[in-house]
Formats: C-alpha cells, structure tokens, sequence
C-alpha cells in the first residue's frame, strides 16, 4: 500500500469521531427540548447541562478533526 493511500485511509478513519459527535449533539438538544417541553419550570436548571454537554461533544469533534488533519499534513 502506497503511504499517500493510509494516509487518507487514516484521515477518514478519524473523522469518524465528527459523525458520533453530530449525533451526540442532536441528542442533547433533543433531550433538552423535551425535558424543558414537560416542564418549563426546570429549564434554569437544565439549561446548563446541556450546554456543558454540547461543549463536550463538540470537543470531541474537534480532537477527531485534528487528529485527521496531523495524520493528512503531518506525516
């Protein structure tokens, strides 16, 4: 196998995190919509949740994304 072909293979291999984390952000804000939709009394304290919830995820997806791009660039 040429290196060149690893390398893209190694590259989309990584960016299967971004996928999971698309996801896991949609369930988030799914999951937030509907607790505050039964009970809009609690959103003040769910709304905080989700949003360090969302900032995790999305944490996730941007190590996938570099890891992706060092292994295309990098080596």
């Amino acid at each position: 196998m040429e290196a060149n072909a690893a390398k893209l293979i190694g590259a989309g291999l990584a960016a299967i995190g971004m996928i999971g984390s698309g996801i896991g952000v949609g369930n988030i804000w799914a999951n937030l919509i509907a607790t505050v939709g039964r009970n809009p009394a609690a959103k003040a304290n769910v709304e905080l949740y989700g949003w360090i919830g969302f900032a995790v995820t999305e944490a996730i997806a941007l190590f996938a994304l570099v890891v992706a791009l060092i292994s295309l660039f990098w080596f």
